[in-house]
């Protein structure tokens, strides 16, 4: 990387020099840990899902970042590939680590980033299995080093287009609530980002068993209440669940831009808290 190119704006913190880090205001640079998987997505999807999503939404967010973020650097460090998988183990090719390793990884990568002097980091997930990790690595960041840390998910954030409309409204209700693994959504995603590696002629609506639970246990089935420790193909044993045979690339796309949107804004907010008052 030329020292030439202004340090600030969003940079992969791989490409950057031992020199590049001497002159970058590290004090004001916002580090970005993208955490995803490689785990089974029914038989139409590669495994490789999670992790092309998360570096799919950062392709996105890398223009809104060049226009808004113009005062320090947004330092996007590698995608972490593997994560927490273990209820997709039972499906070929599948990997996991276990939680403890898990925690570890992220908590000793994040160790580096304050080591380099940067002090803000983002933990960004793009893979449901692994969210409940996130917020007990957060917390002992800040507790044991001091570091500001956020963590979120690709599909907590708003997801509107360009006029402020609600991207997911593409979507119906049911597959919103139902279609959480390898369904239309995440399908839509692949066409528009890999469309050779998405394998439409084995796609299909495929049911989940949480359906039923809904219908009949007021608890169990509410979404809310408490939470099933379940395996994918207690769900559908295809591993997948979902309306995967109505995704388009054109929703695909129209989800990847929310997110990259998203996902700049985000950025751009955490470097605000220091003007908070007290």
């Amino acid at each position: 990387m030329s020292t030439s190119t202004p340090l600030h704006g969003p940079l992969r913190w791989a490409h950057l020099s031992t020199a590049d880090f001497a002159a970058l205001d590290r004090s004001r640079a916002i580090a970005v840990l993208p955490v995803a998987a490689t785990e089974q997505h029914g038989p139409h999807l590669p495994l490789s899902v999670d992790s092309d999503l998360a570096d799919g939404i950062i392709a996105a967010a890398w223009e809104p970042l060049q226009a808004t973020l113009t005062d320090r650097a947004a330092l996007f460090l590698p995608t972490q590939t593997v994560g927490f998988s273990p209820e997709h183990s039972a499906f070929a090719g599948t990997l996991t680590l276990k939680a403890e390793t898990l925690m570890r990884v992220w908590t000793e990568l994040a160790e580096c980033v304050a080591v380099s002097g940067v002090r803000t980091l983002l933990i960004f997930n793009t893979h449901g299995g692994q969210q409940g990790a996130l917020d007990l690595v957060a917390r002992d960041l800040r507790a044991r080093l001091g570091l500001t840390v956020v963590s979120s998910s690709w599909y907590q954030l708003p997801l509107l287009d360009a006029h402020g409309q609600d991207v997911m409204a593409r979507f119906s209700a049911h597959e919103q609530r139902f279609g959480v693994h390898a369904g239309q959504v995440e399908t839509a995603m692949m066409r528009a980002l890999h469309p050779e590696r998405v394998r439409m002629d084995r796609a299909e609506a495929f049911a989940s068993a949480t359906e039923w639970r809904a219908q009949h246990l007021p608890l169990l089935g509410n979404g809310k209440s408490a939470k099933l420790a379940w395996a994918t193909q207690d769900l559908n044993p295809s591993g997948a669940v979902g309306n995967a045979a109505a995704a388009t690339a054109e929703d695909g796309q129209a989800l990847l831009q929310a997110a990259g949107r998203a996902l700049a804004q985000l950025v751009v907010e955490m470097g605000r808290l220091g003007e908070a008052p007290g």
